[in-house]
């Protein structure tokens, strides 16, 4: 493995889920790592994707350095060509060149503007790490996708056992306009597994069509959860209206009561969850949030041991 920015970079997506089940069982703590350095730099805030990611480096004895762009740097420029005499000190591929010269793996955190799609869509901060960076680099979420957070996910519902799954991606209401990113990455990595999965929710919500193409697809949220083993439920702004939140006039919120309609199906979230308006206390506490959680730390971990192999 190179770099890990999507599920197109990993050779056997199944091998990789089995092997993040297998680091959990045996939580080894390797030095694989060693005398070598992980970058993880942050441009938007996190507490899994940092922390998770910060002690899977520490578990294969690898020394780890944070910084966080918007707090820590000199302001960045992006444009190629630019006469930087404004508010900009420095260029993206300086930057970028001079940060891998530190590291043997980098790790960056880039989010979506969710005010041009081409510009979004395209990767435009994380193509740049890609494009210049001396070493393997891992996404830690980028403008569209979070590889990691999937790759966990899978994780996680495979730990279960179950036989071809129904699992099901429901939008969830949310007091601000998020990006696509959570929800295109689930579908992306999910279609890989044996599963049968519904992606719900309100009209106006539609995804990528490059996300959904193989997905069936129920614009009532009651009928979709019907005998669900598994409910992920994540808010997403439109992607056809781009960064926009057309009004929903029914109630999306995952209740106990909707949770009652699935096959004693178990709630998924990515977290931070907004309480009582994504899903209800209820449903949290008796949720997978948690266990999710704590495998975001075997997930990095798997990622972190293949490219280290390979460099």
């Amino acid at each position: 493995m190179n770099n890990f920015t999507s599920v197109d970079d990993v050779q056997n997506p199944q091998e990789l889920i089995k092997q993040v089940l297998e680091i959990k069982q045996n939580k080894p703590h390797t030095t694989l790592g060693k005398n070598k350095t992980l970058g993880l730099i942050f441009f938007n805030p996190s507490l899994r994707t940092r922390l998770s990611t910060q002690k899977a480096g520490t578990n294969v004895g690898m020394d780890v350095i944070v910084m966080n762009i918007n707090a820590d740097s000199w302001n960045i420029e992006f444009e190629d060509g630019a006469v930087m005499d404004g508010s900009t000190q420095e260029h993206i591929k300086d930057a970028v060149q001079v940060i891998s010269g530190y590291c043997d793996i980098m790790g960056v955190r880039t989010f979506a503007n969710l005010q041009d799609p081409d510009e979004d869509y395209k990767e435009k901060v994380l193509s740049e790490f890609v494009e210049h960076s001396s070493v393997p680099l891992i996404s830690l979420e980028s403008a569209t996708l979070h590889p990691l957070q999937s790759l966990t996910d899978m994780a996680t519902i495979t730990e279960f056992g179950i036989k071809r799954p129904k699992v099901v991606l429901s939008w969830a209401p949310h007091p601000k306009k998020l990006p696509q990113a959570v929800a295109n990455s689930f579908l992306e990595w999910i279609v890989k597994t044996d599963a049968e999965t519904i992606l719900t929710h309100p009209e106006g919500y539609e995804l990528n069509e490059k996300f959904t193409k193989n997905i069936s697809i129920v614009n009532n949220q009651v009928e979709a959860l019907k005998e669900a083993d598994f409910v992920y439920t994540k808010n997403w702004s439109s992607y056809a209206h781009y960064g926009q939140t057309p009004e929903v006039k029914e109630n999306w919120t995952i209740t106990e009561d909707k949770m009652n309609l699935t096959n004693e199906g178990k709630f998924m979230h990515c977290l931070p969850i907004r309480r009582n308006v994504v899903a209800t206390d209820e449903v949290i506490e008796k949720s997978l949030v948690y266990q999710q959680a704590k495998n975001r730390e075997y997930a990095a971990q798997a990622v972190i041991q293949n490219i280290l192999e390979e460099l």
